[in-house]
């Protein structure tokens, strides 16, 4: 729950990630420097893209050219709402925020609810040499998004409950006043309204809220003027829970796609501190976690980059020198396991899972499967990874297929196995009310989840040898 409620956007899960990763051993590396000299048997490393995608990995100490890599893929973003590069927005004598929204949301669950404000921020140093990247994470209730009172709609419009997402979102951040201005009593008490408002034409800051400027230098302990850009998103501040008699639920914001990420990652630190795992490990095992998966996987950033397929190649060429063959060998010996969360059964809208593919909370990891290939998995890779699962004692895996009548989900799966030839498939922990600001999830499917990838890591080159190909 830690680890959800320190990750509101991407550049915070990466953040939180990769400070785990420092505390078990793991060394950074640098994307631009060569890994030739570096990267050994037995090693334990991580690299960051654009502070908002990371790969772990570890190295097996009988790592030889032409091995393969056990891979398991997540993503660090999930749907909600962004500042517009313009800020600026009021109306009816309230300041608000403009906001973009990002991903399929289900957008009327932001209504009502207390939000913070976390991303990046880009400052420029006082002696005007350089511009840093610096987080923010506001978790306090800073804007909100009212509903409309029931008496001002017809019962029609309650009924449909349409939402136009440019007029109807848009957060109040505060009310318009003549004076002086409140900005709390953690952010310094009163504020001139001259100060708050002092206008730098640059072609940025002008189209800016002050407000909103100010409370981020308050909050980053800088100058406003010194304020560059920023790249920020809403999330809400309640803080993720158990829930049910027993504390079977957990409830949080993001767990789609965060649970599947901090699996993966303590899942690699893991295995990688047991007793001579990486002694006895032939291959690299490895986590990356994605951005921009909610909105189709293209960028720099995503998993319709090269960043798998150039992990392979640089890791392999660092360790055994430059050969197309064994590389060849090595992507027909790899394996990716696609991570991302799955629909549980919904009580109240049972019909709307097909009827013997309805996955429980509580009830082990669930295997995607589409004819159409909108999940990756195969006959092979799924058998694989009940294999691993019976290896571990875990409760079997469940199964999940769509209706007819329903759209399919897409995850990074068949993106990764497009890019790169490696073979994939689509599992993740079965929830409830995903893309809402807030999801349910089972707890036994934390630890269903943990060990099955810790299996993954263990087992997979076994399993995969005894299965014919």
């Amino acid at each position: 729950m830690s680890y959800f409620d320190t990750s509101p956007d991407p550049f915070h899960a990466v953040q939180t990630s990769s400070e785990m990763l420092n505390e078990a051993g793991f060394m950074e590396l640098k994307e631009e420097e060569p890994y030739a000299d570096i990267v050994k048997p037995g090693g334990k490393y991580y690299f960051t893209k654009n502070k908002s995608t990371l790969v772990a990995f570890t190295v097996g100490e009988k790592f030889q050219a032409g091995n393969g890599f056990k891979i398991i893929g997540g993503h660090t973003d999930s749907p909600n709402l962004k500042v517009k590069p313009r800020s600026k927005r009021s109306s009816a004598g309230s300041i608000q925020l403009a906001v973009e929204c990002y991903g399929g949301g289900l957008w009327h669950t932001w209504f009502d609810r207390d939000l913070g404000i976390s991303g990046r921020v880009f400052v420029r140093n006082d002696d005007d040499t350089k511009i840093e990247q610096k987080l923010i994470k506001i978790d306090r209730s800073i804007v909100h998004i009212p509903n409309l009172a029931i008496h001002l709609q017809t019962a029609k419009e309650r009924e449909a409950f349409k939402i136009n997402k440019e007029d109807h979102l848009v957060p109040i951040l505060s009310t318009v006043v003549e004076k002086v201005l409140t900005v709390g009593d953690d952010a310094g008490g009163i504020v001139d309204e001259k100060e708050v408002t002092k206008v730098v034409k640059d072609g940025w800051t002008e189209y800016q809220e002050p407000l909103l400027l100010k409370m981020i230098a308050i909050e980053l302990g800088v100058n406003v003027e010194n304020i560059m850009d920023f790249e920020l998103n809403l999330f809400d501040v309640q803080q993720a829970s158990l829930g049910g008699v027993h504390s079977e639920y957990l409830h949080s914001a993001r767990l789609d796609n965060l649970a599947s990420c901090f699996l993966a990652v303590q899942g690699l630190i893991e295995y990688s501190s047991e007793e001579d795992a990486l002694a006895s490990d032939e291959d690299i095992s490895l986590v990356a976690l994605f951005d921009h998966e909610e909105i189709g996987s293209s960028s720099a950033t995503g998993a319709g980059a090269p960043i798998i397929k150039d992990s392979v190649d640089r890791i392999s060429s660092a360790l055994s020198g430059d050969n197309a063959d064994k590389y060849a060998s090595a992507i027909a010996r790899s394996f990716v396991l696609s991570v991302d969360q799955a629909h549980a059964i919904h009580p109240n809208y049972a019909s709307k899972h097909e009827k013997v593919h309805a996955p429980k909370m509580n009830d082990g990891m669930v295997i995607k499967r589409n004819a159409n290939q909108r999940y990756a998995t195969t006959g092979v890779t799924g058998l694989i990874v009940r294999e691993i699962s019976k290896k571990m004692n875990l409760s079997p895996t469940q199964e999940f297929v769509v209706r007819n009548d329903c759209g399919c989900g897409s995850t990074i799966g068949p993106i990764i196995s497009t890019n790169t030839g490696i073979r994939a498939i689509d599992l993740g922990c079965p929830q409830l009310s995903m893309h809402s600001i807030r999801e349910t999830m089972g707890v036994c499917d934390v630890r269903y989840g943990l060990e099955l990838f810790k299996g993954f890591f263990k087992h997979f080159r076994e399993v995969d040898k005894s299965i014919e190909q």
